[in-house]
């Protein structure tokens, strides 16, 4: 056995684009959409909200993900703000944590018209899908939001940085 000084997974040639994305975070949410065997889900930290009077989501996606098939197919989706108690379930939808049955299974959701929503979500979004391109190795979805549920504010948001959950102190 061999014992070496630094990390055994360490970049020898770190990407620095990828570096100061990882210090940027951001708070983490959860996208659905589809319906039935269908239903795609994804964890999602990379968007903006566009405010004005067509108020928009601007988010990046895996161009190989099943959610962004499914926001294609069905033009609509659902936009959850996760909690520090929601992170084992970001983690089944990001597909970094084991999901027996699937990541639908680790909670329970409700069929709607834009797609699964979780119950016990306090802040979400129903959106429609209005356009994409391709930016570096994502696909950049726009959405309009259709409908906003915001509820009480949770103490503990979930927050993603440097490849790490995390919570505010206040």
């Amino acid at each position: 056995m061999t014992i070496h000084a630094g990390h055994p997974f360490a970049d020898a040639d770190p990407d620095p684009a990828r570096r100061f994305r990882g210090r940027l975070g951001g708070s983490v949410t959860l996208w659905t959409a589809g319906a039935g065997p269908s239903r795609a889900g994804l964890t999602v930290t990379s968007l903006m909200t566009a405010l004005g009077p067509a108020p928009a989501l601007l988010a990046l996606l895996d161009p190989d993900s099943d959610l962004l098939a499914e926001l294609r197919d069905s033009g609509r989706g659902v936009v959850h703000v996760l909690t520090w108690a929601d992170r084992q379930l970001a983690e089944a939808f990001a597909g970094t944590a084991p999901a027996p049955g699937g990541p639908f299974r680790q909670a329970e959701f409700v069929a709607t018209p834009y797609g699964p929503l979780l119950v016990g979500a306090t802040a979400y979004a129903e959106v429609s899908l209005v356009g994409e391109r391709e930016v570096g190795w994502s696909v950049e979805v726009q959405v309009a939001i259709d409908t906003v549920t915001v509820g009480d504010d949770d103490p503990a948001p979930l927050l993603h940085r440097r490849g790490r959950f995390r919570t505010v102190a206040e």
